[in-house]
């Protein structure tokens, strides 16, 4: 899993709430388990004004121009700015797949589903919550200044905005932690294969019967 410690990227605003799942990534391009070769097909029925289907090739489908992704403005964005309840619905963890390889790197809402918000921290991406607030004046600042970008701390935990200004948010320190050293449940796990394999030399010394028939 990708690290994430400190990012600037171009912010692109989902002015709408309640995006969910198959928004996100539709159902039809659930089959694949790879983690990669989503991105495009991200927000697929926004996006295109065609009908996605699985293994197609996307260069020279319709474009919807009024998309925001589509923009010129918003080319290269890494940190998409959404309204309430990003990521509800259904809980396919194809959905954080398909925003780390469009390459969003941050998802700052007010709220969020709670098991997309769970999925995103094991896939390197990080979801930020901030007040309806302070995400509506994002909104205003985005809109206004093109090529408006951000810069996401994630060690001091703070949204730079670029007229310097900090805004702090919450995170779990476990949470962090594993994102701060790209930690996944794998790699939390082989952090431990010095004693996996000692307990495994173990039992085999104790109950070899149960290891024959592997080789």
């Amino acid at each position: 899993m990708n690290k994430f410690t400190l990012h600037t990227g171009i912010a692109a605003p989902m002015d709408r709430a309640n995006i969910d799942t198959d928004m996100i990534i539709p159902k039809q391009f659930l089959k694949s388990i790879k983690r990669s070769g989503f991105g495009k097909n991200l927000f697929d029925e926004l996006r295109y004004l065609d009908e996605g289907l699985p293994d197609q090739e996307c260069t020279g489908r319709p474009l919807n121009e009024d998309f925001v992704l589509n923009k010129a403005r918003y080319q290269g964005t890494s940190i998409l700015l959404a309204r309430e309840n990003f990521g509800c619905g259904s809980s396919r963890e194809h959905a954080p797949w398909a925003l780390e390889d469009f390459g969003i790197r941050s998802v700052i809402a007010p709220s969020f589903a709670e098991i997309f918000y769970n999925n995103c921290f094991k896939n390197g991406l990080l979801p930020i919550v901030l007040s309806d607030e302070t995400v509506e004046q994002l909104f205003k600042e985005v809109a206004a200044t093109e090529g408006y970008q951000l810069t996401v701390d994630l060690e001091r935990q703070l949204v730079v905005t670029p007229a310097g200004e900090e805004i702090a948010f919450e995170i779990d320190e476990f949470r962090k932690h594993c994102l701060l050293n790209g930690l996944d449940d794998i790699g939390l796990t082989l952090q431990h294969a010095d004693d996996i394999r000692a307990y495994e030399d173990k039992r085999k010394q104790q109950a070899p019967w149960l290891f024959g028939a592997i080789k």
